[in-house]
């Protein structure tokens, strides 16, 4: 069984290893690290972890929180693939396409984001509209889209009010970004959390921009 758990910890020598031997103790093995944001004396890592099967995910917190100024953000399960170059390989995937090259994009950004769900929506005189969807994209859509159109990537207030009830009760931050200026945006939602840091909305942001080119 695997986790992927996002971690704050104080941003000096030794404090990965500290929290890489505290999960070890708990007989958790780090399979992959990414470093999310880097602060003034703090750091935020993704960690991908494995743990035996019945395992529980509690015992993970409570060993990386034992050690001081340690704070785990969230925790979820993860089965995604490892890989240190999964914008690139998406990049490709999408490029190599001959058709349904949205579809492509919104399948991979869910593994590439660590994200639960993607979309790719637009606008016309009936209102916003999606595209194509992932699997796990909400059956229910938003009726308005008052942010539209988007010229900057972004982390959308999620407790607004054109955010659909049930995306708000499953607790769903969301972010999106413009697909250059074909008048689309692709929609990131993470059910649960965490937040969407700034280093990530500037990877979709980056992202986004490049499929933009090759679809063009």
């Amino acid at each position: 069984m695997s986790y992927l758990l996002r971690v704050q910890l104080p941003d000096r020598p030794g404090s990965l290893g500290s929290l890489a031997v505290a999960l070890g103790s708990v007989g958790a093995d780090i399979l992959s690290l990414d470093v999310i944001e880097r602060g003034d004396g703090y750091a935020v890592d993704d960690l991908v972890v494995d743990v035996a099967p019945g395992s529980l995910p509690d015992t993970l917190i409570t060993a990386a929180e034992n050690l001081d100024d340690v704070r785990v953000d969230s925790i979820r399960p993860y089965t995604g693939v490892l890989d240190t170059h999964r914008e690139l390989e998406l990049i490709d995937r999408v490029a190599a396409a001959s058709d349904d090259r949205l579809q492509v994009l919104v399948d991979g950004a869910p593994r590439v984001l660590r994200v639960g769900w993607s979309t790719v929506v637009a606008t016309n005189a009936h209102g916003p509209f999606r595209l194509v969807g992932s699997s796990g994209a909400p059956e229910t859509h938003a009726a308005e889209l008052p942010w539209f159109p988007l010229t900057a990537p972004a982390a959308l207030d999620a407790d607004a009010e054109w955010v659909p009830q049930v995306w708000r009760d499953m607790d769903t931050k969301i972010a999106a970004a413009p697909l250059g200026t074909t008048g689309t945006v692709l929609m990131l939602g993470r059910p649960g959390g965490p937040e969407f840091r700034p280093s990530e909305v500037a990877r979709l942001g980056y992202l986004a921009g490049i499929v933009a080119t090759v679809l063009n």
